[in-house]
């Protein structure tokens, strides 16, 4: 299951919350119970192959 970030509409808290890819509706908010909730945008992190270099080789010493 993937792990979403959400923002709460009534307490404008931020949470994390893991969520089935069947699941239709957003969770509600830990903090407040409310079920207005939108799922935020988030960046991810990915490798890329085009380097050439391997994973260890950060070129630091």
């Amino acid at each position: 299951m993937p792990l979403y970030e959400y923002r709460c509409a009534q307490c404008n808290q931020e949470f994390e919350e893991l969520v089935s890819a069947k699941d239709k509706q957003s969770p509600s908010c830990p903090f407040c119970s409310s079920t207005r909730t939108e799922k935020k945008i988030s960046l991810f992190g990915g490798i890329s192959g085009g380097s050439g270099e391997s994973c260890g080789n950060s070129g630091f010493t």
